[in-house]
């Protein structure tokens, strides 16, 4: 049990939460919504995006080709260490990675646990292991149409692509990594969270849930 393996009981140890979905499903829009919900001093959230692997040993060319949307692209061993860390109360050094080069910089960003852990990612669920440290698994769905358009507009706003690039990309990997790695996860989920981030009953639930198994380790200590 992960649980032995960290010399924590269950009722010690963080809360872990996992919100998983599609390229632009709105998995950041529902994780910040606990985050304001639950409280930002309570949570210590991670984003499995901060844990591509580096590729500056390849020529920028390269790079661009590269399948971002396979569990491979990912550094899972290092995720799953800082997880653990988190788990044993002590801080950890997340790196920043510039989706402009496609590189993981020098700079880092320290973390410090919290009594709720809160990953996000679109695979996080597809890696067993990680699968096993959390408690409650989030899958955030939407319709193909809105994934696409909230995704050509945050990488052309906020990630430096073209347009051409986006859908090249889309077409070439991203459509079919959804397919095959990240729907299937959704039979993982404890909870389906429909129509994105623009659900606020199912919000409302989710925090109630948390809140719950907060207070209810709060009076077993």
């Amino acid at each position: 049990m992960i649980s032995k393996q960290l010399g924590q009981n269950m009722e010690n140890r963080p809360l872990v939460i996992g919100v998983a979905g599609g390229s632009g499903s709105g998995k950041t829009t529902v994780s910040r919504a606990i985050l304001e919900r639950v409280g930002h001093e309570r949570i210590a959230f991670l984003q499995h995006d901060s844990y591509y692997r580096d590729l500056s040993h390849l020529p920028l060319e390269e790079r661009r080709v590269v399948n971002f949307d396979h569990p491979d692209a990912f550094d899972n061993a290092l995720f799953a260490a800082h997880l653990d860390m988190l788990l044993r109360a002590e801080p950890i050094a997340v790196p920043c990675y510039d989706f402009a080069t496609y590189t993981r910089g020098t700079a880092t960003i320290t973390v410090l646990s919290r009594p709720v852990i809160l990953l996000e990612g679109i695979l996080i669920f597809a890696d067993a292991e990680l699968r096993e440290r959390m408690e409650i698994k989030l899958f955030v769905d939407a319709e193909s149409d809105l994934r696409i358009i909230r995704r050509l507009k945050r990488d052309i706003n906020e990630r430096g692509r073209t347009l051409d690039s986006v859908i090249e990309q889309y077409l070439r990997t991203v459509r079919p990594m959804h397919l095959e790695f990240v729907e299937p996860t959704k039979r993982y989920a404890d909870i389906i969270i429909p129509r994105g981030g623009l659900n606020p009953i199912a919000i409302d639930m989710v925090v109630a849930r948390i809140e719950g198994m907060l207070d209810a380790r709060t009076e077993g200590e």
